[in-house]
């Protein structure tokens, strides 16, 4: 039996950036580790992050060896937000250099619904409960 599931998330030397900002974004988070290369070409990025979102555990590194992929949107964190105001917040910031898919609006299954990829790549659902 599984001991544990998280998602990981592989960066190409900003994961510790990302971390910290979606920490800074989300209550009930928090940064619990970081591990640096101290060595190598990759020396001072990240090799592990272990972080909480809203109290789930997530982990990410930034990638030693380069890949000709990154990030899809067919794989997305999702968040249930309780006010406008939050998801408007999460929207406005995460959006800034990314890209917005679907702009806040009543998409017919949700009041206030958006989706985006930020400008790590990774991409967030932001939905009004």
């Amino acid at each position: 039996m599984a001991k544990q599931i998280r998602p990981h998330l592989m960066f190409d030397g900003s994961a510790e950036e990302a971390m910290k900002l979606y920490v800074s974004l989300i209550s009930n988070s928090e940064i619990l580790e970081t591990n640096k290369y101290d060595s190598g070409e990759n020396k001072g990025e990240l090799y592990l992050g272990r972080f909480t979102l809203g109290g789930r555990e997530f982990l990410c590194i930034d990638s030693p060896i380069k890949h000709e992929f990154g990030f899809t949107p067919a794989v997305s964190i999702h968040i249930d937000c309780e006010t406008s105001t939050e998801l408007e917040r999460l929207f406005v910031t995460l959006s800034e250099d990314g890209e917005i898919l679907m702009p806040l609006d009543n998409y017919g299954f949700s009041t206030k619904f958006g989706w985006l990829s930020d400008r790590f790549g990774v991409s967030w659902q932001l939905n009004l409960r």
